[in-house]
């Protein structure tokens, strides 16, 4: 008899769930999804979507429905921690797309990108087949489109495992869920400005600040348009300073 596996451990986090998971055991669960082929959809969890869920009741609804909630942000894994809920560390979303991409050749996974100005995704996937032997995007789409019927009749023509949604947040999440019977797909991730990233169009932190969690200033500092979003940086810290929590 097949002993049943594990479901991580979950923890709550102003009224928003995510789940205690390090890469490994996150990739571990999206393979489950794609067997079961049925829709499951993977959060990656900032700090901002937690501050925008206070006040989006169907946002927060749809996040603790999601089937797996990653810890995306070094915030995240502060406040949790200070809540004497400790997580294993960060799962940032443009790392888990790296590794699914990495991992497809051999498990034959078919990935595909949606999101982003127009010809980003097809670019980020022209990177990622230069970057990994024998990897090939099932399909892509821009994130600029108006009418839902159409992006959604080319992801099902491309019959993908993992659909990798590049569409900003809380957008992304609400799509992805709202259209779910629609998508016909095993596996969805938001994975926000990701795609921007990988094709080459805007740059990643050094890796010294993402390991210092100010990845975050960086954004700032490349992205000025930027700072109004960046004000639900502060709003969460004096959550988590005035919430009580132990240290």
């Amino acid at each position: 008899m097949e002993t049943e596996k594990k479901k991580p451990d979950c923890v709550e986090l102003f009224s928003c769930k995510v789940h205690a998971v390090d890469m490994e055991e996150a990739v571990l669960r999206i393979d489950d999804f794609i067997r079961e082929n049925t829709f499951h959809l993977v959060v990656t969890l900032g700090t901002e979507m937690v501050v925008q869920a206070q006040k989006d009741e169907e946002f927060r609804a749809i996040l603790n429905k999601a089937d797996l909630v990653v810890p995306d942000s070094a915030g995240i894994c502060w406040a949790c921690r200070r809540a004497g809920t400790p997580l294993k560390g960060r799962v940032p979303g443009i790392d888990i797309l790296q590794r699914l991409a990495a991992l497809a050749p051999e498990k034959n996974w078919r990935l595909f990108f949606l999101g982003s100005a127009p010809g980003v995704a097809e670019e980020a996937g022209k990177a990622l087949s230069e970057k990994i032997p024998g990897f090939s995007p099932a399909g892509s789409f821009h994130g600029y489109f108006k009418d839902d019927a159409e992006a959604i009749e080319c992801i099902r023509e491309a019959r993908p495992d993992i659909l990798l949604a590049a569409l900003g947040s809380p957008r992304q999440e609400k799509w992805l869920w709202n259209n779910r019977e629609r998508l016909q797909v095993p596996v969805a991730i938001g994975i926000g400005g990701s795609l921007d990233v990988i094709s080459g169009r805007r740059r990643r932190a050094p890796s010294w600040m993402q390991k210092m969690g100010l990845e975050w200033l960086h954004r700032l500092l490349t992205e000025p348009s930027r700072f109004k979003r960046m004000q639900a940086l502060p709003a969460f810290v004096r959550m988590v300073l005035t919430r009580g929590e132990k240290t």
